[in-house]
């Protein structure tokens, strides 16, 4: 089931008054909810669990997510450094990145974890720090997500070592003196227990061959419902199905497994909402479609333009919703792109979805719901010229914290040089 609004109507208005809007906004309540949901995943021998800051890297959000207990995974350097900044501790952040930043050899120094992506990252860290402990990402051979776009394991995925080249792994490890403590999967978004399962099965079949194993982190994406067709990970299902095979593990080999998970949008995705003003009501007859366009879109919503991802809506209006009946209308936003759609058909992203909303008119309210995960992080932020929306840290019922201003147009253009 997706999480309930935790913003209310008043609210709205009260913040698109004071900060304006396109607006997003973030519970700290359901932060600290999820943080300890999260942090109370079943594990046999310990666990960590760090939040995957790609998702959502706001500072703010940081502090509430690492104060309740979390650790951080970061997918770049300048994640690292942005995590390093809002005070985390270095040895509390693992960096996982396609790319490795040129000054890895000083954020490893400081303490900053690496986990080697790669074969080439390996071979890299090994002539940088020789001697050293490391983590290494392995492909397991199976992956699990709602699109292929979210799926990162398996042949069809670019992340992570080929299971089948762990000679090589060893090779390089021997002829660089590395240490390889920890090993990592991730297997994508998904909320099939029996997958996960099978998933870990496969990954300790690997770390029984890397001797000096003593952490695995089988990653994050566990799926996360943001509207009500969609089924969550059942997290304390998907940990007491995993408990007996770390246990079964320490039997067979001697190794207590420490547990690492990372999950992101399942910590942030549904303690955010962005709040849009419709800007227009438009329709193509009888026989086309009722267009909402509001103030927002893919400048801070690009997920359903991406791969047809579902969000729910809801009208704030000055007119009761008594008054009002509902009527199927499709929302998009204000980019000039065909593309710029926020109600794609579920499972085709290439059509229309139209959704039942009450009867809607310029200078109504939309809030967009569970847009806390890979929205302001991923979207498409200064097209067309609009400024990176404000961001708002709801701290309790009617009190909120501006916890990032909106961006100016001299902000924009200021990196120009001629």
């Amino acid at each position: 089931m997706a999480a309930r609004w935790f913003l209310g109507d008043d609210e709205a208005w009260q913040l698109s008054a004071e900060f304006g809007t396109p607006l997003f906004v973030y519970d700290r309540q359901v932060l600290e909810d999820r943080a300890r949901e999260v942090l109370g995943f079943p594990a046999a021998f310990g666990l960590t669990a760090r939040y995957a800051l790609k998702a959502l890297p706001n500072a703010a959000v940081i502090r509430v997510l690492t104060e309740a207990g979390l650790h951080i995974d970061a997918s770049s350097g300048f994640e690292v450094h942005r995590a390093l900044r809002a005070g985390v501790s270095p040895d509390r952040i693992q960096l996982t990145a396609q790319e490795m930043p040129e000054d890895l050899p000083e954020l490893h120094a400081r303490g900053v974890l690496f986990n080697a992506c790669s074969l080439n990252q390996l071979d890299r860290f090994g002539h940088a720090c020789p001697g050293s402990e490391v983590c290494v990402r392995i492909n397991p051979g199976l992956g699990s997500g709602h699109s292929n776009r979210t799926n990162v394991g398996g042949r069809s995925s670019s992340f992570g070592i080929w299971h089948e080249q762990l000679p090589q792994i060893l090779g390089l490890a021997a002829r660089h003196s590395l240490r390889i403590t920890r090993m990592h999967t991730h297997i994508g978004s998904g909320s099939d227990p029996q997958v996960w399962v099978h998933c870990a099965k496969l990954s300790l079949e690997i770390a029984a061959k890397l001797p000096e194993v003593r952490r695995l982190n089988l990653g994050g994406g566990f799926k996360v419902a943001r509207v009500a067709q969609e089924t969550p990970a059942d997290l304390q299902e998907i940990g007491q199905k995993i408990v007996p095979e770390f246990e079964r593990f320490a039997v067979d080999h001697g190794r207590e497994l420490h547990l690492e998970i990372e999950p992101g949008s399942y910590l942030v995705a549904n303690a955010g909402v962005v709040v849009a003003r419709v800007i227009d009501v438009v329709d193509t007859g009888d026989d086309g479609h009722r267009f909402i366009k509001v103030d927002s879109g893919m400048t801070e919503v690009l997920r359903p333009s991406m791969y047809g991802a579902q969000h729910p809506f809801r009208v704030v209006s000055e007119v009761p919703a008594s008054k009002r009946n509902e009527r199927p209308c499709v929302i998009v936003g204000h980019c000039c792109e065909s593309g710029d759609i926020l109600t794609p058909e579920p499972g085709n992203a290439e059509a229309l979805g139209p959704v039942l909303l009450p009867e809607t008119q310029p200078g109504d309210l939309l809030m967009i719901g569970a847009t806390g995960a890979y929205c302001s992080a991923m979207s498409a932020v200064n097209y067309n010229s609009f400024p990176a929306a404000a961001e708002v840290m709801r701290n309790a019922p009617g009190e909120f914290a501006l916890i990032r201003r909106r961006q100016t147009l001299d902000q924009i253009l200021e990196n120009e040089v001629s």
